[in-house]
Formats: C-alpha cells, sequence, structure tokens
C-alpha cells in the first residue's frame, strides 16, 4: 500500500496507460479521480473499477484549457487534495511528412500533449505547493529523444515535455515536489490499434508490418506492456522516487537508450 491515503489525478485515464496507472494506484491505496472526454465510457469505467468513492471521474477535452484546470479543481474538491498528478493526456495526432502538415495539426500537436500538461500543472502545484510536497508524472514518449519520419509535431511536442519536465523540477524541488516525466517505447493499446492503419499507410506499409518494425527497434524485440510503464509510475509517485526528480525515463525496451 505504497499510495495508501494519497490523491492521483490522471489525465486521459480511462484508457491504455492511463488506465493502467489508475489501476496500479488504487491497488496501492491511492484515492483517483480520472478525466476523459467520453462521459459514458468514464462512468462505465468506473463500475468496472469498483471501487466506489475512492474513483471519480470528469468529463472534459485535455485541449480546452478551462476544462483541464476545472479537472484539477475537482479533484482537490471532491477528493480534498493533489498529491499525484499524472499528464498521460495526449498522443501523435495527424501524421504527415512536414511539407503536407498543416498549422493547425502541428498547434493540436502543441495543445494535446504540450499545452494540456501545463495547464494540469500549474493548476496543481498551487496545492503542492501549499502541502510542500507533490509528485507531478508527465507521460512523454521514445519521440521526446530522438525522431522519427512524419512524426515531426509529435516528437517536437514531447521534447517540449521533456524540457519542461527538467525546469520545473529545479524549480520546485526544495519545496518538496518531485517532477519527472516517463518516456515509453511501443505500446499497443486500443488507440494505437484504433489510429494505427492510418499512421502505417502513411508511411508506406501495413499496420501488422509497422508494429513489427518498431518492435525491431526495442533491444527487447517487442513492445512493452502497460503494467511495465505503469510500475515506473508507480515508483516516481511513490516515498521509494523521493530522490528521482527532473528525469525523462526510458521506458522503451532499450530503443533509446538514454
Amino acid at each position: 500500500m505504497k499510495l495508501a491515503g494519497k490523491v492521483a489525478a490522471i489525465t486521459g485515464g480511462t484508457a491504455g496507460l492511463g488506465r493502467g496507472i489508475a489501476e496500479t494506484f488504487l491497488d496501492e491505496g491511492a484515492r483517483v479521480a480520472l478525466f476523459a472526454r467520453n462521459p459514458e465510457k468514464g462512468q462505465r469505467v468506473l463500475e468496472e473499477l469498483d471501487v466506489g468513492e475512492r474513483a471519480i471521474f470528469v468529463s472534459g477535452d485535455a485541449m480546452e484549457q478551462g476544462d483541464v484546470e476545472g479537472f484539477v479543481d475537482q479533484t482537490v474538491e471532491d477528493l480534498g487534495t493533489i498529491d499525484i498528478l499524472v499528464n498521460n493526456a495526449g498522443g501523435a495526432g495527424d501524421l504527415q511528412p512536414m511539407v503536407d502538415l498543416s498549422d493547425d495539426a502541428f498547434d493540436e500537436a502543441m495543445k494535446w500533449n504540450v499545452y494540456s500538461t501545463f495547464w494540469a500543472t500549474r493548476r496543481a502545484l498551487k496545492t503542492m505547493i501549499a502541502n510542500k510536497s507533490g509528485r507531478v508524472i508527465n507521460m512523454s514518449s521514445m519521440e521526446g529523444k530522438h525522431g522519427k519520419p512524419v512524426f515531426t509535431a509529435y516528437t517536437a511536442a514531447k521534447h517540449a515535455v521533456n524540457g519542461m519536465t527538467k525546469s520545473l523540477a529545479r524549480e520546485v524541488g526544495e519545496l518538496g515536489i518531485t517532477v519527472n516525466a516517463i518516456c515509453p517505447g511501443l505500446v499497443v493499446t486500443d488507440i494505437i490499434k484504433t489510429n494505427g492503419p492510418a499512421t502505417a499507410k502513411t508511411m508506406g506499409m501495413e499496420f501488422d508490418e509497422m508494429i513489427t518494425m518498431f518492435a525491431q527497434e526495442a533491444a527487447i524485440k517487442r513492445p512493452n506492456k502497460i503494467e511495465e510503464i505503469a510500475a515506473v509510475a508507480l515508483l516516481l509517485a511513490s516515498e521509494d522516487g523521493a530522490g528521482i526528480t527532473g528525469a525523462a525515463i526510458s521506458v522503451d525496451g532499450g530503443t533509446a537508450q538514454y
């Protein structure tokens, strides 16, 4: 029960990595607030988690400042505080060669990945600073450490998330707050299965061929598992991770190797 008595807020918390982290945190005693767009799915996830008042759901769009800040405020109002913020909302969006990449698509990548992280963190810091304690965990990507064709906007966004992580860690370290990023490699989540075929087509290959190619980039020659990412999130959220801050931790099977 490494998170007993703690309150965690997770954006993008009803599927994939977000849900996996939520389940791990709940198993370790935390109360959890989940944020995502689909209210019906959110309520269904609460029923499936079956933890009563230990979990709440707030509907909203991670690309809307008012929704993101409102989620943080609702977490504090309903659960009493916020000890852990997991900025998991984000994604690759429209993947195109740069010559075809629109301003709107680039802006969307920044809002979804960078601004959502900025808005949620800035709001949560008010409570964390007052408490002289807190954990901020930003979900980045191996694309935050290197590049890949047609991933230009996403790669730029995740590099920005890593930079924000490092700078903020220096800013709030003496206040009892740690700030870290996790950089997952390939994890075949539902959103990857949904959006991946279009990405593969842009890259001139079939979906299964793309997955195999990405997996072969890793030392372990396979995709990562959700629980492998959640285990690192638990470390960073708990007292075991109190000495880790300003890090962008690769959980990518040895793809980036730094």
